[in-house]
């Protein structure tokens, strides 16, 4: 495989009143100029190239990440820190620790007070999503695809910079670099990624070993948790995540991917202040966008098994017919479903139960294989993935997945001649576990603001009471998230991806989304709770002896706060956080966003 144009890692930011300078700190024969009042963008020869201030006065940065527009006018974003992961294929894989972005503009007068306020929040959409942990770069890796595309791709392919070469779908800094695909840029766009890497060098019988995991989150219908279920008009799932096992050893290279996705149906979840809201199926054409899901699928990844682990009873109940239907009425060759109702199969702890889940896909397992190649020479190929997902693709999917993760290790060990049948290596045994539990954790917070359930099961190959109740705090904890705070989440995220787009006078001439106006049930109720609480207490605290008056005030203020959290639970959707930019963004199925009236 051919190695890449290196992208300038350390670079020395210089910033004048009207140009910023990018000049990268080792041996520098070019440097990228940009015009701050034109927004004129240039890489020039750095013999000609004066920067007007002195040498000592620049801002270390290690990464040049695009541009993007707010009210105020373009920012530039930058990579100020970065944490080693380690080298996967033989370059550095870092993840992102902190970012930058400077305004274009010097001043603010050109804006209203409220285009400063709006500005200033939309900073802050920014700026979260940018911390949102587990971005991961490499300036000579390309970490968007998987080693067997690598190997499958044009040699000119190879000739292409990262960022123009990037597999859209996982570049996460996409739209800030979308001016910035002309080759003159190669050595400066420096592409992101979203998800969770894990780079470890292990010794098993005398063998020195890397050992990776790679997961990459799709930019298509991106968001959290309730905001963002099911599937587009175009076949794209919420939380698609590609998941990527890595073996090295000298010259010899393994790899075995696995996916997951959201059941491509159109349902939706709307956050209502209930601990499960509801699921709805909605009346639009599912099996056309099923289809046109796993057609897209099949052509990247080649035949599918689509394990399949929400509840067949119950709440989950419709979304199981429903998957099933839909995989019946398209009937594609090469496509298999495999229900396994993973609560209640593994009910009262039972988790070795899975082992029946295992059995019944270890066929196919062995069928896809995993790709493989030594010297530069494909020696195997991965034929087809496993599919897996449950309700939100978190939990249950990545116990699943860390399942067959494992399989696939022990078979290269094996193949590899590193290990045999009876070989036990339980350094390399916690080392598994305790990576793929760090996995399910990032994803998880990725998506539903919280650590995985169940990792307890990943870390020690067994279900714990401890874990139990770490799930249950976490449960608390997503629940808390998912109704308020997600909203802000969802919007960043959609600022970042460019799935809305500020426009010139927005919040003058055009209305700021940001300034949506609450029902007044929002204020109001949470304020009669409020008083409702604070004067029961104190009517069953302050009083030294109890009387019948004391007694109906105890009533009175009891059944007002009964009679207010009935209220505001009935109307539930009237005090969640909602998403506020109205742009493509949220890409709800069917009725997009809050109801009208909020």
């Amino acid at each position: 495989m051919a190695d890449i144009l290196q992208i300038h890692d350390d670079i020395k930011l210089y910033t004048t009143s009207d140009k910023f300078f990018l000049e990268p700190n080792i041996n520098p024969t070019e440097i990228m100029v940009i015009d701050r009042v034109t927004g004129e963008v240039s890489v020039k020869d750095v013999k000609s190239v004066k920067i007007p201030i002195p040498a000592s006065a620049y801002k270390p940065v290690c990464g040049f990440l695009g541009t993007i527009r707010l009210i105020s006018g373009q920012y530039l974003v930058v990579a100020k820190y970065r944490i080693l992961i380690g080298k996967l294929n033989g370059h550095d894989i870092y993840q992102l620790a902190g970012t930058d972005i400077i305004p274009y503009a010097r001043s603010t007068t050109h804006l209203t007070n409220k285009q400063i306020e709006d500005n200033s929040t939309y900073e802050r959409l920014l700026r979260a999503a940018l911390e949102t942990p587990g971005i991961y770069f490499s300036y000579g890796y390309d970490l968007t695809h998987t080693m067997q595309r690598l190997h499958s791709v044009a040699p000119d392919f190879h000739k292409m910079s990262l960022a123009s070469r990037a597999d859209s779908r996982f570049l996460w800094n996409g739209h800030l670099l979308k001016d910035f695909s002309h080759q003159q840029f190669e050595r400066f766009a420096l592409p992101l990624i979203q998800g969770f890497v894990a780079i470890n060098r292990v010794t098993v019988n005398g063998h020195q070993l890397t050992w990776s995991l790679v997961s990459r989150r799709s930019v298509e219908r991106a968001g959290t948790r309730f905001f963002m279920r099911g599937v587009d008009a175009q076949g794209n799932v919420a939380n698609f995540v590609e998941t990527e096992q890595i073996i090295e050893r000298g010259g010899e290279k393994s790899s075995f991917v696995q996916t997951r996705g959201s059941i491509p149906l159109f349902w939706t979840q709307y956050p209502n202040l209930k601990y499960k809201p509801a699921m709805t199926l909605l009346p639009e054409d599912h099996v056309a966008a099923y289809t046109r899901h796993m057609r897209d699928q099949m052509q990247r990844y080649g035949d599918q098994v689509l394990v399949n682990l929400i509840d067949m009873h119950g709440k989950e109940e419709a979304l199981e017919r429903g998957y099933r239907a839909a995989v019946a009425a398209a009937a594609l060759p090469g496509v298999r479903y495999e229900p396994f109702d993973f609560h209640a199969e593994c009910r009262g702890m039972r988790y070795d139960r899975l082992t029946v889940l295992m059995d019944r896909i270890a066929h196919e397992q062995t069928e896809f294989g995993y790709f493989l190649s030594r010297g530069g020479t494909v020696l195997l190929r991965q034929s087809g993935v496993f599919r897996t997902n449950c309700v939100d693709c978190l939990d249950r999917t990545n116990v699943v997945q860390s399942l067959l993760a494992r399989r696939q290790l022990a078979a290269a060990l094996r193949l590899l001649a590193v290990t045999t049948v009876d070989n036990q290596h339980p350094h390399l045994d916690a080392l598994f576990n305790t990576v793929w539990a760090d996995h399910a954790d990032m994803i998880s917070v990725q998506y539903s603001g919280t650590g995985a359930l169940k990792t307890d099961f990943t870390r020690t190959g067994k279900r714990t009471r401890l874990g139990a109740i770490r799930d249950g705090i976490n449960s608390l904890t997503r629940y808390y998230k998912n109704n308020f705070s997600d909203g802000f989440r969802q919007d960043s995220i959609d600022l970042l991806l460019g799935k809305y787009t500020i426009i010139e006078g927005e919040g003058n001439t055009v209305p700021c989304p940001l300034r949506r106006d609450r029902d007044w049930k929002y204020l109001t109720f949470p304020s009669v709770l409020l008083v409702a609480v604070s004067m029961f207490c104190a009517s069953a605290v302050l009083p030294s002896r109890y009387s019948s008056e004391v007694l109906l005030y105890l009533m009175f203020w009891g059944a007002a706060v009964g009679a207010t959290l009935s209220f505001i639970f009935k109307h539930g959707k009237d005090f969640v956080e909602w998403p506020r930019l109205d742009g493509g963004g949220l890409a709800l199925v069917g009725p997009r966003g809050p109801p009208p009236h909020l």
